[in-house]
């Protein structure tokens, strides 16, 4: 059973997503308070108002959302994973994948659709290529995994810089905002929200699991927890999480790092609340960073990426000054 003090953390944190979806809604050039937001909601009508906030907040809202939790319940799989309290979800080479597929088709003139449509099927490329690396020698190990990402996170980042290099000025605009992570153009499709879903009902599933892999591959093969098969499950769940956040945003960075150290903080060491309050958080925070990245230059708009960098770096660096012991192992 979990404590009380846990359910109140997953209360304070659904709280915080209530909250968050307000400021979102009610974040723009486009002045709309709490009380003109919530009238829209609960009694629509067919002015400006309703349109603003049906077709452009509301969609970003969720885009915001949902590409917040993808990314934090990754980086808390990927630390699972790798045993590695710096793993995130990027760190096997994903988003490299993606972006060199997205921005190909960038420099092609394609549209938004197919932009997203390509940086899917480069993150897929590269989550087989490092898995058929790291198993080339039939031999698994999270050492293998981490230095076989880094190296095709390597080459990767060679050929985006040969694609900025090359582009027009025009085109590299469009990278540049890609790259940063941007949620202006940004809509979930049903295929984001099923595998945010799935993924976490197949973690939660696994979460006892997960406690006990968190403390060692000899120790959790000597409770019964079959560890090659769990540890595949979890190198494609958190892949196939981390494809669907960058198909709708881009590379956003620090979500799935930061927001797993922060619930450990907080006293969410055990992943039957780690998982669902990174969901909650992860969403929470991308939301609200999103929001002050469309308000503090109105009407311009930053890429909310490089808010939760500014946000994320003193963040992170906060938590390894006052909390290295509840960093994992």
């Amino acid at each position: 059973m979990l404590a009380r003090r846990q359910w109140a953390l997953l209360l304070i944190l659904l709280v915080l997503t209530l909250l968050g979806f307000l400021v979102s809604l009610s974040s723009g050039s486009a002045g709309l308070g709490f009380g003109e937001v919530l009238q829209q909601l609960l009694h629509p009508d067919a002015g400006l108002e309703n349109r603003i906030l049906f077709e452009l907040r509301i969609p970003r809202s969720l885009a915001a959302f949902v590409t917040g939790a993808l990314l934090a319940m990754s980086g808390v799989i990927m630390q699972v994973l790798l045993r590695n309290p710096l793993a995130d979800p990027y760190i096997l080479g994903i988003s490299g994948g993606a972006a060199v597929a997205a921005l190909a088709a960038i420099l092609f003139g394609l549209g938004g659709y197919w932009v997203s449509e390509a940086a899917f099927a480069g993150a897929l490329l590269s989550i087989l290529l490092v898995f058929g690396l790291a198993r080339s020698s039939h031999h698994w190990s999270a050492t293998r995994l981490l230095l076989t990402g880094v190296v095709v996170s390597a080459g990767w980042g060679a050929i985006i810089n040969i694609l900025l290099t090359t582009s027009s000025n025009n085109s590299v605009y469009s990278m540049l905002f890609w790259l940063m992570g941007d949620l202006s153009q940004s809509r979930v499709g049903a295929f984001s929200v099923i595998a945010l879903l799935a993924g976490l009902l197949l973690m939660m599933y696994y979460a006892r699991a997960l406690n006990v892999l968190s403390r060692g591959d000899l120790q959790a093969a000597a409770l019964g927890v079959p560890v090659p098969r769990l540890k595949l499950i979890l190198y494609f769940t958190a892949s196939l999480l981390t494809a669907s956040a960058v198909t709708i945003a881009g590379s956003i960075g620090f979500v799935g790092l930061v927001t797993p150290h922060m619930l450990r903080m907080l006293g969410a060491r055990d992943h039957r609340v780690l998982l669902p309050a990174s969901v909650l958080l992860g969403g929470s925070f991308l939301m609200i960073a999103d929001s002050i990245a469309r308000t503090i230059i109105a009407p311009q708009q930053l890429p909310v990426g490089v808010l939760t960098a500014l946000i994320g770096v003193p963040a992170f660096l906060l938590i390894l000054r006052h909390s290295a012991r509840h960093l994992p192992e």
